[in-house]
């Protein structure tokens, strides 16, 4: 049987990673894509490779279609090896196709796989031409990586966006329109604010660029594929680009001997008499990417700890490294907690809450096991905290 076809001539012929459960960190419970395109124009054109471990079902796939040796282009927007690591593969069986890269992805790709292709590279306003059907190459620098770019077919109006507009969220329906949209959006959320929250500030010229276009599909290098809600992903990319925030308040904390926690719980009901929005977590590594979610749009976050060796728990020294290279900046941010027969907890969270950009406000701590009186402090710490960021 042949692949999905997307509209006439075009082909869905990348892999479901079904059972992904951890992409380097990120917590993916829908599973992850690697998606690539099969344009079957006068020349045939491949857009995006898949990860290494599935080159064999990859081409098994494009051979439903064609003969990989009649293969003419293969479009390499991205080469992060999610996205390139069948770039070898193809070379064996593609050997007539030119590889169109950028210039820095050229050089990354010779240091990930060697100096084993054609290449020709592509600069911002080139375009590629099938015969029937015409490619123009867009870069987008640093969203993610240096070498990023987009490809946008004039004819049947598709931008093939890689890491741009994708969410890790399988399903055997193709299209946003076929799929829950409730796990869509939030696995589209999930995705930018885990991905692309360190460039955030480059998302509204992207945008711009894309609102440029007629579109009709947006093919994304991960997820499911955009046909009847483009406008709305438009519209919450600029959204998120530009940090725009709610009353949302997130607090994660960790524990040992329940001190830390009953101040968690105390300053969660305190918070939610504010009004605001109030999101409770216990941390573990796997609902880091899931945290962070949330932050996208709230307006802060509270961080709990007990002192263990005269710092805070390794956990939260983990979350913190992964929110310190996002710099969720903009984010008002304090810590709380409990300490025996010294601190430094507290210290470490708020040194670490500087790093990442965050607006470092004052924050609580107490002596052992919280009694009534520093519950109730608890409950007013989250209170005004609360009132801050509305």
């Amino acid at each position: 049987m042949k692949p999905q076809e997307l509209v006439k001539d075009i082909y869905d012929v990348g892999i479901i990673d079904w059972t992904m459960e951890d992409f380097h960190g990120f917590y993916t419970p829908h599973g992850v894509t690697y998606n690539s395109y099969l344009i079957m124009a006068d020349k045939i054109c491949l857009v995006d490779a898949v990860k290494g471990v599935y080159a064999g079902e990859f081409l098994a796939t494009i051979r439903r279609v064609v003969d990989p040796a009649k293969i003419d282009y293969i479009i390499i927007n991205h080469v992060e090896p999610d996205h390139s690591g069948a770039m070898p593969a193809l070379a064996e069986a593609c050997p007539n196709a030119k590889f169109m890269i950028s210039k820095q992805g050229k050089a990354e790709a010779i240091e990930h796989y060697g100096d084993i292709f054609d290449f020709e590279v592509v600069k911002s306003g080139d375009t590629l031409s099938l015969g029937n059907k015409t490619l123009q190459f867009i870069p987008v620098p640093m969203l993610h990586w240096p070498d990023s770019m987009v490809t946008y077919l004039a004819e049947d109006q598709i931008l093939f966006s890689n890491d741009s507009f994708g969410q890790h969220y399988c399903s055997s329906k193709r299209f946003d329109d076929q799929v829950d949209t409730s796990i869509l959006y939030y696995e589209v959320k999930k995705y930018f604010a885990n991905i692309l929250l360190p460039y955030a500030k480059l998302i509204g010229k992207a945008v711009n660029t894309v609102n440029g276009l007629d579109l009709k599909l947006i093919a994304p290098g991960h997820g499911c594929i955009w046909r009847s809600h483009i406008k709305e992903l438009l519209a919450k990319y600029d959204e998120w680009g530009r940090g725009v925030k709610s009353d949302k308040l997130i607090i994660v904390y960790d524990t040992m001997w329940g001190g830390t926690e009953a101040m968690a719980r105390a300053v969660t009901r305190g918070a939610s008499s504010a009004g605001g929005t109030v999101k409770l977590f216990r941390y573990n590594n796997i609902n880091k990417s899931d945290i962070v979610a949330e932050l996208l749009t709230a307006g802060g976050i509270l961080f709990g700890s007990p002192t263990q060796n005269s710092g805070m728990m390794p956990n939260m020294g983990g979350l913190f490294t992964y929110l310190k290279g996002l710099k969720p900046i903009g984010k008002k941010a304090a810590a709380f907690g409990t300490y025996g027969w010294s601190g430094g907890a507290q210290k470490d969270m708020e040194e670490f809450i500087v790093k990442a950009g965050m607006e470092l406000e004052p924050g609580y701590n107490c002596k052992w096991r919280p009694r009534p009186a520093e519950i109730a402090a608890a409950e007013q710490f989250g209170y005004d905290f609360a009132k801050k960021i509305k």
